[in-house]
């Protein structure tokens, strides 16, 4: 089965936090896709945790290599931008997590994710099914 990821999930793939063990979990389900802005998005959380917390400039470069790596595809944002904008709009949302939607609306398949007011958001969305972490 394929899974739309989004950022929230993926660095919990790195990042100890709540909700790290079941994200992790996700990795063995194979099928994992996302939209290609989550190399921006994990990058930026990234270099929060190196800034705030103390986390390792290597570690975070290495990091967002094993992150990457588990995607079986990474979507180029041009192909979601429109029907994105569209999300970003209808729902009144930023547009970065729309991008997320867009791609789990067009495969048909269910977006994983912890970010609280996407998910309210995604509800209004009858074409696309959101699970929680």
């Amino acid at each position: 089965m394929t899974l739309v990821i989004d950022a929230s999930v993926a660095v919990k793939w790195v990042l100890i936090e709540p909700g790290s063990p079941r994200a992790l979990a996700l990795r063995n389900e194979g099928g994992l896709i996302a939209p290609s802005l989550i190399a921006a998005e994990v990058g930026n959380a990234l270099w929060k945790a190196v800034r705030r917390d103390g986390f390792a400039r290597q570690d975070a470069l290495d990091a967002i290599r094993t992150i990457l790596l588990a995607f079986d595809a990474l979507i180029p944002i041009e192909d979601l931008r429109l029907r994105a904008l569209e999300l970003s709009l209808e729902l009144d949302h930023p547009i970065y997590d729309c991008f997320y939607l867009a791609l789990a609306e067009r495969e048909r398949a269910p977006l994983v994710c912890m970010d609280s007011s996407l998910k309210a958001k995604a509800r209004k969305l009858k074409q696309v099914e959101i699970r929680a972490l």
